[in-house]
């Protein structure tokens, strides 16, 4: 679980080219695209970048992104479904860069978007970060999901408890497991070194989900919509670090 500085180093690198990617689907998100076309620009842009598509292959997974559409919790699999005006979209990619693996979300509204639902999507990123601000040298798990937890219930929205924020290097999914709920001072201590994927999923509705037939996508049971938003981390000597950003993303999309 613990990275060296170079290591870090590293898995930052892979996170700008991750970030450039989501930023180069920010540009072309808009009614009328289909969720393969997205798909497609991913994989070359990551492609051309000498880096490798994480999600690709893994366990099967066709696909370089999971796209989510509205009611679409996650692993949502790119397909000729044209997006439309009013949808939302979850765009999740991870890039492998010289062995070793950086993963980020954002959650796309395209057009006009109910004001409900664009709170939801506010209200999941502001949790994300609120999350990623708990984390502390010498901290524990629990703190990250109680801080999301405690926003997001707040604001009468629901964690989907099944799906959770996870380690990351070498391997996409690493431990610990990272959920989005929690009680302060419990679980793992936070150790310098540690790098997280920290990711809360929030429901309009309950937060019961259902699996899809083909065993990828995760919709919510009550069929209301749902938002992801996601960054890599690391635990640095004398501060947390976001190594992904959405700075490519807001030249486009703000929330």
């Amino acid at each position: 679980m613990i990275k060296t500085e170079k290591e870090i180093k590293i898995i930052e690198e892979g996170s700008l080219i991750l970030s450039k990617t989501h930023g180069l689907i920010a540009s072309k998100i808009k009614p009328g695209i289909k969720t393969i076309d997205l798909d497609k620009i991913a994989y070359e842009f990551i492609k051309d970048s000498k880096a490798e598509p994480s999600f690709k292959g893994y366990k099967g997974f066709p696909s370089t992104i999971c796209a989510s559409v509205n009611n679409e919790i996650v692993h949502g699999l790119p397909s000729n479904y044209e997006i439309k005006e009013g949808d939302i979209v979850s765009v999740d990619c991870g890039v492998y860069y010289k062995k070793f693996h950086s993963d980020m979300a954002f959650t796309y509204p395209v057009g006009n978007i109910e004001n409900k639902i664009i709170n939801l999507l506010k209200i999941t990123k502001e949790s994300l970060y609120l999350g990623i601000k708990a984390i502390k040298k010498n901290g524990h798990i629990g703190d990250i999901g109680y801080k999301i937890q405690e926003y997001v219930e707040n604001n009468n929205y629901s964690i989907v408890r099944e799906l959770v924020g996870h380690g990351i290097g070498r391997k996409l999914h690493e431990l610990p497991e990272i959920p989005n709920y929690g009680k302060r001072g419990n679980g793992l201590k936070i150790k310098e070194g540690m790098v997280f994927a920290i990711e809360p999923m929030v429901n309009l509705g309950t937060n019961k989900i259902k699996i899809q037939k083909n065993n990828w996508a995760i919709k919510t049971l009550d069929k209301k919509p749902s938002a992801h938003f996601e960054h890599t981390v690391a635990v640095l000597k004398d501060k947390v670090k976001i190594l992904t950003t959405y700075d490519y993303i807001n030249k486009f999309f703000k929330i």
